[in-house]
Order: structure tokens, then sequence, then C-alpha cells
């Protein structure tokens, strides 16, 4: 009976829970809220404040652990009064935020007094460059563009700017923009081979294959990287496979290997699409 009943219990608690806190965010989707962990096996929750430093990244400030009650309160336990920092690396743990109507139950308020320290100068040039090649480093280029198109207004030609707009319009498969982007920034910086990767990438998915090709002739000439080389040369070889263009796919096979290292994850894709489309 006392099993049956405790059973009960979790199940109600859970359920409750369920009701009150969504497991469905991830972390780059939480800057600057409270979140809460997955239950722990002492059925609390652990908990605390995600926010971007400039410096580190996603950041989480640990606050304790609460518990939920049958009726749904939220009851705090074990907060440390010192702050305990840990740096997140964008992965698919799931979060929740915490309810605003619930952050008073913990004795939290909804934007913790320290945090006013780390949004000085939030429209300066350099905090918007900046977060924007966060965002875009986590693979969340759409937010990524809402501070990088801010900066673009305020200097355009701030160094580094031109590249990560142009990346963010690549992902999002607004190769126009990249492009134009990418030719006003090759007038001033014609030795960056970065810009000459993301060009020949926005002039191949537009189709414009003979231009992608003169840009990654380009951009291998200058480059003296040879990653970079390689994927620039990487990247067209790709493309060519996936249209089944036997002839000039191997022509960027042979260069893309020239420039890749024995072992590395370039040389084993070469590899296996070499080996498929000569089947």
């Amino acid at each position: 009976m006392k099993n049956l009943l405790l059973l009960s219990t979790l199940i109600v608690t859970n359920l409750n829970a369920q009701g009150i806190l969504e497991f469905n965010k991830r972390f780059v989707q939480s800057e600057d809220k409270w979140v809460a962990f997955q239950m722990d096996k002492d059925s609390t929750y652990s908990f605390g404040f995600i926010y971007i430093d400039a410096q580190a990244g996603l950041t989480f400030d640990y606050k304790g652990k609460f518990k939920i009650t049958q009726s749904g309160k939220f009851v705090a336990e074990n907060i440390d009064s010192y702050s305990v920092k840990i740096r997140l690396e964008p992965n698919r743990v799931k979060v929740a935020f915490i309810p605003e109507y619930k952050l008073t139950e913990l004795s939290i308020k909804p934007i913790p007094d320290w945090l006013e320290s780390y949004k000085k100068d939030t429209g300066s040039i350099e905090r918007l460059y900046r977060w924007g090649f966060l965002y875009n480093a986590w693979n969340e280029s759409a937010k990524a563009l809402t501070y990088l198109e801010r900066a673009q207004k305020i200097n355009p030609k701030f160094q580094g700017l031109e590249f990560e707009l142009a990346y963010a319009y690549n992902v999002l498969e607004q190769y126009e923009k990249a492009i134009t982007i990418l030719k006003g920034a090759l007038e001033s910086e014609p030795q960056n081979c970065y810009l000459y990767k993301e060009l020949s990438y926005a002039e191949m998915y537009l189709g414009q294959l003979e231009k992608a090709s003169e840009t990654c002739k380009k951009g291998i000439k200058i480059c003296s990287e040879k990653p970079m080389k390689c994927e620039i040369a990487y990247n067209m070889a790709y493309h060519y496979y996936k249209i089944k263009d036997k002839d000039k796919f191997h022509y960027w096979y042979k260069e893309a290997k020239k420039w890749s290292k024995k072992g590395d994850q370039f040389r084993s894709n070469l590899t296996k699409m070499e080996e498929d489309i000569n089947n």
C-alpha cells in the first residue's frame, strides 16, 4: 500500500511538472532566461539563469534546486549564496523556461541585478558584431542577423562584419544578398580567402557554376592555408558529386585531395564519393 501511495504521489508530481515545465528549449534559445533542467534522481530540479558573456559565450549562472509539490508549488532547496558560473556548449540538452509567475515562489527576480554589468553598450557595433558572431557559430544564423544587420547600419565595413553577414545569408539560402556583400568585401580585402569560400558557395547554389569555378581557383591561388584550400575545392567536388557530373567531380576531387591530409574527414569523404561515382 505504501509503495502504491508513493507511486501515485510521483505520478501526480510528474504531471504537475509536465504542465508547468516544458523541456523543449536549447541553450542557444535561452539567452536571459531562468531555466530548469530535467528532474534529478532525488526529485529536484537544478535551475539558474542563462546569459551571454562576451568572451565566454553562453553561460549558466547556477542558483540551486527546487521541488514541485503535489499542488504545483515550486519550493526552493539548496540555494547557493555564492555564484557558480558554468560555460555552456550548444548541444542537444533541452531545458525548460521557468514561468515568470513561478519566480516569486523561488524568491528570484525576472532579471538578476548582476546582469546589468553585462548589458552595457548593447547598441555598440562591437557588441552587435560579437553577438552576431556567436549566434552564427551556434548555427543560429537567423538570430545572428538580428544583430549583424543592426551593426551594418552603423558601419558596414567593420572588421569581420561582411563575412559574418555573408555566412548567415548563405546558411539561410539568401544567396543574392551574400554575393552582393562578398563582392564589396573583396574590393577592400582581395587577399581574404574566407570571402572566396563563401562567394563560391553562393554562386554554386545559384547555379552559377562557371563563376563559382573561377572564384574557387582565385581563392585557392590566394590562400596560404592548406585546410582552407581543401575546403574550397571540396565544396565544388561535393556539388558535382551530387549532380553526377563525373568529369568535373574528378577535377575538383584531385584538387581537394591535393590539399587534404591523410586520415582527415575531407580525405575520407572524398574517397567515399569517388568510389560511389565510379560505380
